[in-house]
């Protein structure tokens, strides 16, 4: 009876002992966290998620339940979780968040996702984290959040009363760029350049070409004058694979704002604003992405198939198995289902024939150009590694084949 009463008593805390990962508050208001960090004398750490961002998912489930991970954060911070939309199947705690996850949003401007605010123990925020990482790198991220000296908002309050040296005017950019806030990233880091009597060291290029971000801003003229100068010092090519991707996602991206837009006439004006920097790759597949949502089927096809004659080797499979998956399903022409099987074909053997996906994408174009009994037995394949759902599916395609439907 003894041994029983001293096994039960025992059996919280083999159950506390063997919980791993961030512990985070249930049952509290945003209110009565606050008030709780502060009478233990924490700071507070406030994960901003939504059911719809696989980020978020993806830091609950892999980074949030090591122990690692769990032993920083339940050490440092008061841990909380808040959902910022809102959802039919949202649980009655979620919903009692409703108020505050809009009131916290309206204060704290919550943009991207995943993002965690710091405060600290009196209730201030001092720092800001936008997207996620690995375990280590997240733990790294979130040290700066503790100390006063890199906290990116007391930071901020340094810059504002002038006393911002060039050295915190680095870590400011730095700390901005973390954050997720581009204007101000780009305002310290055109500052903290401003102060330097030599830009063009290998520090100063590597600092720079992490916040070019826009067009006006004072990295993008200086690289854009002196390309050749940036190149000998970053690599070659490197000067327009930093100009190229601000250009396009300025200036062209928009296009699929306005599906009535004339792609070709745009990328030449363009192309004409910029003569030094080649944004021809970048907007090859911007023409691809464009006619595939208009459904400009006679477009798409010839600009694929140059495309993938340019670059297809660059691809991942993932990557090659989605344009061979389009052209399948959208494409008639002989030559656009031939090359699209010589794509499928790459991914499947990049991935030694592991992935269901790219396999199904594989079987049915071989059965499309009449390579029947290579077409049904990659499909068999494919049956035997898929589950869930998707198992019936492939089943029943595999069905079609063998019946030469």
């Amino acid at each position: 009876m003894k041994k029983l009463f001293l096994i039960l008593l025992l059996l919280p805390f083999a159950g506390t002992a063997q919980e791993k990962g961030i512990y985070f508050e249930h049952g509290l208001s945003w209110q009565q966290v606050k008030e709780k960090a502060k009478r233990e004398n924490k700071y507070l750490f406030v994960d901003c998620y939504t059911t719809w961002c696989a980020p978020c998912k993806k830091m609950a489930t892999e980074i949030f339940t090591q122990e690692q991970v769990g032993d920083f954060f339940n050490t440092n911070f008061i841990n909380v979780k808040v959902q910022f939309d809102q959802t039919k199947d949202d649980s009655g705690e979620v919903k009692s968040w409703y108020a505050d996850a809009k009131a916290i949003n309206s204060e704290f401007k919550i943009t991207a996702y995943p993002t965690f605010l710091i405060f600290s123990p009196k209730g201030e925020l001092v720092h800001r984290i936008v997207g996620g990482g690995t375990a280590d790198d997240f733990i790294a991220r979130a040290k700066i959040g503790l100390d006063p000296k890199a906290q990116y908002y007391t930071l901020i309050k340094k810059y504002e009363s002038g006393l911002a040296s060039p050295q915190q005017l680095r870590q400011l950019a730095l700390a901005a760029n973390g954050a997720g806030d581009q204007e101000n990233a780009t305002k310290f880091a055109d500052a903290y350049l401003a102060t330097q009597k030599e830009l063009y060291t290998k520090d100063n290029m590597e600092f720079l070409s992490r916040f070019v971000q826009k067009s006006n801003s004072k990295g993008f003229e200086l690289m854009l004058n002196n390309m050749t100068k940036v190149d000998s010092i970053l690599g070659p090519g490197k000067a327009n694979e930093i100009l190229s991707s601000v250009i396009v996602r300025e200036s062209i991206n928009p296009v699929f704002s306005n599906t009535h837009s004339d792609v070709d006439s745009l990328v030449s004006a363009v192309q004409a604003k910029y003569p030094a920097v080649d944004i021809s790759k970048s907007t090859d597949m911007v023409k691809i992405l464009f006619f595939q949502l208009t459904k400009k089927w006679d477009r798409f096809q010839p600009a694929i198939l140059s495309y993938m004659n340019k670059y297809g080797s660059e691809l991942i499979p993932s990557a090659l198995n989605y344009f061979s998956r389009i052209v399948l399903e959208n494409c008639n022409e002989k030559a656009s289902i031939a090359a699209a099987m010589t794509w499928s074909k790459s991914s499947v053997e990049k991935t030694q024939r592991k992935e269901p996906v790219y396999l199904d994408t594989y079987a049915q174009l071989l059965y499309q150009l009449g390579e029947k009994e290579e077409a049904i037995a990659m499909e068999q394949t494919a049956v035997r590694l898929v589950s869930g759902d998707s198992k019936a599916k492939y089943a029943a395609i595999l069905d079609w084949m063998m019946k030469g439907k």
